[in-house]
């Protein structure tokens, strides 16, 4: 890396993963090829650095770049970053002693900005939604699922559910379930597969119980109220966002996409079988092109103050997430989760647009140090 790059560039950034000893380093190697270029088309140097090679003790680290045929990737020495990009790909790694360790100096230290430290919780984000009066009416009734017990409570309050892994993703390891008391197999349980899912169907809560467990297998979940989505022929669509802070640090949304659940899925996640849609022109032929625009405005504005109560809840810096929001079948508003390590967005104008933020958010960090 020629010193005169360095000198011209504005700001130096990292982009945070792990080591990985057959391929040097864990993430998504195109999403990292991207973000590099995007940052160097703006003005910045920029490299990914595992969490081993970060040593924040030294001006110099060990980083890599990809190579001038972009069809591998090099490693060089590169300046102490001034921001750290958290992309750690997955919990597994981010548990690891030596990762908590790495994040939370990096969090200490005088002279660097790290943010999106953590993936979310799901039961965390929904006590912190149902703390603040001006969220807690977006987020469904959940519960954390303890027993036959705390399940039955819940079947008695709403006769429709999900069940989730707190820390699951992309559509991993949901249930739903529908209690019809007037039928002779009350309970019937969808279990998602990957493309389509299974039902299974019961007589007794015992029964039931005897298959969550089995398919929960002693991993965490909770239990949360269902929500009857918006459908357009028979499939149930949410609304997937992108907000990221701007150069002004204050949140925004970057962009609104659509996804629709595959016929067989009881999700919406592209993997399971979900379509990407645009919901400028999926909300106009539900509701009118006036309460469509009234339905986006009111979407973005739900969002803001959502991210600004989780990370309120959070007590940790943050400069993005994806949320996904749904609309009931009268219109109303409902938030389902959000992600602190943001998958790409398909759609090429949001994706462009989140690239150049990341790097405008980085540059309000460094001259707000």
């Amino acid at each position: 890396m020629s010193n005169r790059l360095e000198e011209d560039s504005k700001a130096v950034i990292a982009i945070l993963t792990t080591h990985d000893s057959s391929r040097m380093f864990r993430g998504n190697r195109q999403n990292f090829q991207e973000i590099i270029k995007a940052g160097k088309d703006m003005g910045y140097l920029v490299y990914v650095v595992t969490v081993r090679d970060l040593k924040l003790h030294s001006q110099m680290v060990k980083g890599y770049t990809p190579s001038s045929d972009h069809h591998s990737w090099e490693q060089r020495t590169f300046p102490l970053p001034q921001v750290i990009y958290n992309r750690i790909p997955n919990r597994e790694d981010e548990m690891k002693p030596q990762v908590r360790k790495k994040i939370k100096e990096c969090l200490n230290h005088p002279n660097l900005d790290l943010y999106n430290p953590y993936f979310f919780n799901k039961r965390q984000l929904f006590s912190w939604l149902s703390k603040s009066k001006l969220t807690r009416k977006w987020a469904p009734i959940t519960k954390k699922l303890k027993g036959m017990a705390s399940l039955y409570e819940m079947i008695k309050r709403c006769s429709y559910l999900y069940l989730k892994p707190e820390d699951g993703k992309a559509g991993q390891g949901i249930m739903r379930l529908r209690y019809q008391k007037n039928k002779p197999l009350a309970y019937r349980l969808q279990i998602q597969n990957d493309k389509n899912s299974t039902t299974y169907k019961a007589a007794t809560l015992e029964r039931l119980w005897d298959r969550i467990s089995k398919e929960t297998n002693g991993d965490p979940y909770i239990i949360q109220q269902g929500i009857e989505l918006t459908s357009v022929h028979g499939r149930a669509f949410d609304l997937r966002l992108l907000i990221q802070k701007t150069n002004h640090g204050a949140w925004s949304v970057t962009g609104i996409g659509a996804r629709m659940a595959g016929s067989h899925s009881i999700t919406t996640h592209v993997p399971r079988g979900g379509t990407i849609e645009d919901p400028e022109k999926l909300l106009p032929t539900l509701f009118g092109t006036e309460q469509a625009e009234a339905i986006l405005s009111k979407v973005r504005n739900a969002a803001v103050l959502i991210a600004k109560q989780i990370e309120r809840g959070a007590k940790y810096p943050l400069g993005e997430m994806s949320m996904d929001l749904g609309l009931d079948t009268s219109g109303e508003l409902w938030f389902f989760e959000a992600n602190s390590k943001p998958m790409k967005f398909d759609e090429p104008a949001i994706r462009k647009r989140s690239l150049e933020r990341i790097f405008h958010y980085c540059e309000h960090l460094i001259e707000n140090k």
